[in-house]
């Protein structure tokens, strides 16, 4: 036999080879079984998991969740001096909490003092402008060494009372820092304590704004922006403690506006009463609390109306347009 045919024998048996991996290509195509396999077997626990979370969510809302014990926490009150915010130091100290209500208004930090001081907590004056760094870690020092590590912070500023729906254009920059600049500069002093303590409780409060923009006009662009930015930031919190296995909650509270009934008066009229009645500023409070103690990681003022919004986001634009227009002419203000 010639080198020739040699040869020939052996490029016919490699063309061979070649073909018979080409048909066949095993390994490849058992990678290809066991990643459609692996993906099969994602999908379907994901499916479960997304069916038992429905379940336990439907469960919840019959049957919630006990409430947790806030004696002996240390909670932050930022906005203390009026509405919500006082009722919340009130509460608070009710519950034996011990609470630092922050404000920049001395008088109405006091007299929320004074009636928080009738409950188990003991509260205290802290004046603090929250858009300077310096000045929130500076009051934050100051209530760590007469309370000790903070474990609760709520914030209350920034939401947009009735009143102030109805006033002038409101000051952009100011908008922005003080109801979400703010937060930064919190965050950054208080997470250090709450890390250190191996505990604690975030509490965000946004509007209604941050679920629908305003149809008042242009003058409401940085209010509806400022509670859309706290409303990304809460989640983005969220997101980023869950995967560090933190032992620190998230809560994000959406209160409505025309619905917490303080300094209201005569500025609205309702076209739906029997579904938009005004709520005490105390009855707000409690129901926030209510949540927190439940650590519910979302939840609205007055309840259902949090769905309302998540129904806005699903439907179709013009739906979605038409039904907001109904529910925002169900609130005039004059």
């Amino acid at each position: 036999m010639t080198i020739l045919s040699l040869q020939f024998h052996l490029n016919t048996s490699l063309r061979k080879m070649e073909s018979l991996r080409r048909r066949f290509k095993p390994p490849k195509m058992l990678l290809k079984l066991y990643s459609l396999f692996i993906l099969i077997l994602d999908l379907i626990t994901l499916l479960i998991g997304i069916f038992c979370a429905i379940l336990i969510a439907l469960y919840r809302t019959f049957n919630p969740p006990p409430l947790k014990n806030l004696r002996g926490e240390v909670a932050m009150v930022v906005g203390a001096g009026r509405g919500i915010g006082r009722e919340l130091a009130i509460h608070l100290c009710q519950l034996g909490v011990n609470v630092a209500c922050i404000d920049i208004n001395v008088e109405n930090c006091n007299i929320t003092v004074q009636k928080a001081s009738q409950g188990m907590g003991v509260a205290k004056t802290y004046i603090c402008n929250v858009t300077n760094k310096h000045e929130v870690d500076r009051t934050v020092n100051i209530i760590q060494s007469e309370f000790g590590k903070i474990t609760m912070l709520f914030h209350c500023c920034g939401i947009p009372s009735p009143r102030s729906l109805i006033e002038d254009r409101p000051e952009i920059r100011q908008t922005i820092d003080l109801t979400v600049i703010s937060h930064f500069w919190l965050l950054e002093t208080v997470l250090p304590c709450m890390e250190n303590a191996g505990k604690g409780h975030i509490v965000v409060l946004s509007s209604v704004a941050g679920l629908s923009g305003g149809a008042t006009g242009g003058s409401r662009v940085p209010l509806s922006t400022a509670q859309f930015a706290v409303q990304g930031l809460a989640e983005s919190l969220h997101t980023e403690l869950r995967h560090s296995n933190s032992n620190i909650i998230i809560t994000l509270v959406h209160v409505y506006p025309f619905i917490v009934g303080v300094e209201a008066g005569k500025d609205i009229r309702f076209r739906i009463p029997s579904y938009f009645g005004t709520m005490p500023a105390a009855e707000a409070a409690k129901q926030i609390l209510d949540g927190v103690r439940r650590n519910y990681a979302e939840f609205s003022v007055p309840g259902y109306l949090l769905y309302l919004g998540h129904i806005l986001r699903i439907l179709p634009k013009k739906a979605s347009f038409m039904l907001r227009d109904l529910l925002d002419t169900g609130v005039d203000f004059g």
